[in-house]
C-alpha cells in the first residue's frame, strides 16, 4: 500500500539536535552551576572582579566568569539563547571555528567591564569589586552574529512579535546600551553584553583575512550546498532512461 506523501512530513522545534561545542557548553555551564550551590565561594574566586585580575593577577577570571551564574533563571535564559542560536552558527562554522568566536566574544565582554571600572564615574567603584558572572557576553556575540549572517531571518521578541534578525540586534543593542546608561546598580551586565555583542560584530566586519574570513567562507560554501540540494539529478522515467530534476 503506497504511503502517503504526509506521512514525510516532519516538524522540528528549535535549530535542532545539539551540536558537540553547544553540548559541551551546556554540560560545562550546567556542571558549575551545581558547584556553586555546594561552594559559593566559587563564584568571588571564578568571577570576573577587575580588582582581583589587575592587582592580584588572578587571570583566569575573564574565562571562568562566562560558566558561572547569578541563579537558575539567569543560567537557563542563557542556555536557551545559546542552544537556539549557537546550534546553526556551529553546524555551518564548524565547531573549532565556533568554539574561538565564541570564547573572544566573551574575552571582548570581560575586557569591556574591566576598561569600564577604571572610568571615572561613580558606578565603577561599585563594578571594580564586585563580581560579573554569566555567558551572557559570549551569547550576545552569537547573537550579533546571527544577525549578520541570517538578516532576514525572523525571530519574535518577546516570544510575541516577529523581526528580522538585523533588526532584532539593532534593538537588542540600543536597549543594552540604554541600561548600561540609566540603570543604578545594573551596569556591570548590561556593559558585558554590550561588549560581547560589539566584539562579535566587530570580528565579523573587520579584514578579510584571519578567522572571519574562513567564517564567511564556511557560511558561503554551505549556502551553495543548500542550494545545490535543490537541484540534484536523480534517475527516473518509466524505463530507467529518463532524468527528473528537482
Amino acid at each position: 500500500m503506497p504511503r502517503s506523501p504526509y506521512s514525510r512530513i516532519q516538524y522540528q522545534f528549535g535549530p535542532g539536535p545539539l551540536t558537540p561545542a553547544v553540548k559541551a557548553l551546556l554540560i560545562a555551564n550546567g556542571a558549575l552551576f551545581l558547584a556553586q550551590l555546594v561552594m559559593p565561594a566559587l563564584t568571588s574566586y571564578g568571577g570576573l572582579t577587575s580588582a582581583a585580575v589587575l592587582e592580584s593577577l588572578w587571570i583566569w577570571q575573564p574565562v571562568t566568569y562566562m560558566f558561572l551564574h547569578a541563579g537558575l533563571t539567569h543560567l537557563v535564559f542563557n542556555m536557551l539563547a545559546l542552544w537556539m542560536f549557537g546550534v546553526e552558527l556551529e553546524k555551518i562554522w564548524g565547531t573549532q571555528a565556533f568554539a574561538r568566536f565564541y570564547f573572544l566574544c566573551g574575552l571582548g565582554a570581560a575586557a569591556t567591564t574591566i576598561v569600564a571600572s577604571l572610568l571615572p564615574f561613580d558606578f565603577a567603584n561599585f563594578l571594580y569589586v564586585t563580581p560579573t558572572v554569566g555567558a551572557s557576553g559570549a551569547i550576545y556575540g552569537l547573537l550579533a552574529a546571527f544577525g549578520v549572517m541570517f538578516a532576514n531571518r525572523p525571530i519574535y521578541m518577546y516570544f510575541l512579535f516577529p523581526v528580522p534578525a538585523r533588526i532584532f540586534v539593532l534593538i537588542t543593542g540600543a536597549i543594552t546600551l540604554l541600561l548600561s546608561v540609566t540603570s543604578s546598580g545594573g551596569q556591570m551586565a548590561h556593559l558585558a553584553h554590550l561588549g560581547g555583542l560589539l566584539t562579535g560584530w566587530l570580528l565579523l566586519m573587520r579584514g578579510r583575512g584571519g578567522m572571519m574570513a574562513e567564517l564567511k567562507y564556511r557560511y558561503t560554501k554551505w549556502r551553495l550546498q543548500r542550494a545545490r540540494r535543490r537541484f540534484d539529478v536523480h534517475q527516473g522515467g518509466r524505463s530507467g532512461g529518463g532524468w527528473n530534476v528537482h
